[in-house]
C-alpha cells in the first residue's frame, strides 16, 4: 500500500489528538492516586489501572475514527483490521516513573503500514507525548520531525568518546545481569550514560539533540514504533547489530557515523 505525505500528515494529526487526550486523562488519574493492578514478566514489571484505562481510551478513539485499522498495544489483545494499517500503542511508557511520580513517562502512538513487526512495517506517523511537561515529539514519513514547532535533527559529528548515551534495563534478573556486563564495557568508552526510564522519551530526546545515542536490549515494538520514526525523520539511523533490523535482540539509534561506532563497540560484547 502506498501513502503520500498528505495522508501521513493526516494520520499524524489524528495520532497527536488521541495521544494528547489520553495523556491528559492519565495525568488526571495519577493525581487521584495510583496503585499496581498486576505484574507481568516479573514482580517488578508492573501494570497499573492507568495503563489499562489509557489503552482502552486510545483504542476507542482509534476505532471511532478508523474502524478498519488494526491496533497492536501493550496491555490488550491485538485488534486485527482490514485496511493494512496498524496502530502501535504504548499507553504508558515508563510505568515505574508514573508510579513513583517521576515526570518522565509518555504516551506513544505510531501508525504503520504492514504488520506490527519492525522488520516488515513502514512507519507512517508517530507521536510521543510527555503529559507532565506537555512536550510533543512527532514525525510523519517524509515530513520531518518536530518538538512542538521546532524542527529536529540529531547531533552530528560526535565521536564515540564524547557521546552521551542512553539505555534501559529489563525486568528479569538474568537479562539485567547481561545488560550490566554490556554497560561495564560501554561506559569507559563514552562521555556518560543516561537512564531515563522511557524508551519513547529517550528516542525523542535523541532526535532533539539532548542525547547523542541510545541502545537497549529487550524492547517491544510498541516501545519504539513512534520514537523510531521520529529519530529517522530527524536524520538518525536505527537498527540492530551485524546488519540486522532493530528488534528485541537490540536497538541502536544515533547519527549515522556514531551509529557505526556504537554498534561496533556493542558487537564486541553482545552475542
Amino acid at each position: 500500500m502506498t501513502h503520500d505525505a498528505a495522508a501521513s500528515a493526516d494520520l499524524l494529526a489524528l495520532a497527536r489528538r488521541i495521544a494528547l487526550v489520553a495523556g491528559e486523562h492519565a495525568v488526571e488519574e495519577r493525581r487521584r492516586g495510583i496503585s499496581v493492578a498486576a505484574t507481568k514478566s516479573t514482580p517488578t514489571d508492573i501494570v497499573t489501572a492507568v495503563d489499562r484505562d489509557t489503552e482502552e481510551r486510545i483504542r476507542s478513539m482509534i476505532l471511532d475514527a478508523r474502524p478498519d485499522d488494526g491496533i497492536f498495544g501493550e496491555e490488550e489483545d491485538t485488534h486485527v483490521g482490514s485496511s493494512g494499517l496498524n496502530w502501535v500503542v504504548d499507553p504508558i511508557d515508563g510505568t515505574v516513573n508514573l508510579l513513583y511520580d517521576i515526570p518522565a513517562w509518555s504516551v506513544s502512538i505510531a501508525v504503520v503500514d504492514g504488520p506490527p513487526d519492525p522488520a516488515h512495517w513502514n512507519a507512517l506517523a508517530g507521536v510521543v507525548v510527555n503529559p507532565v511537561s506537555g512536550e510533543v515529539f512527532e514525525a510523519s514519513l517524509g515530513g520531518g520531525a518536530r518538538l512542538g514547532d521546532r524542527e529536529l535533527h540529531v547531533n552530528e559529528d560526535v565521536p564515540l568518546n564524547r557521546a552521551l548515551v542512553a539505555t534501559g534495563f529489563g525486568y528479569a534478573v538474568e537479562r539485567r545481569r547481561s545488560q550490566a556486563e554490556v554497560l561495564v564495557h560501554v561506559l569507559p568508552r563514552i562521555r556518560d550514560i543516561r537512564r531515563i526510564g522511557s524508551a519513547a522519551l529517550d528516542l525523542g530526546a535523541l532526535a532533539a539533540g539532548r542525547l547523542d545515542a541510545y541502545y537497549e536490549i529487550g524492547l517491544n515494538p510498541w516501545d519504539h514504533a513512534a520514537g523510531g520514526l521520529i529519530v529517522r525523520e530527524a536524520g538518525g539511523r536505527i537498527g540492530g547489530l551485524r546488519g540486522e533490523a532493530e528488534s528485541d535482540r537490540m536497538l541502536v539509534a544515533a547519527a549515522p557515523a556514531l551509529f557505526d561506532e556504537l554498534t561496533a563497540l556493542l558487537e564486541e560484547t553482545v552475542v
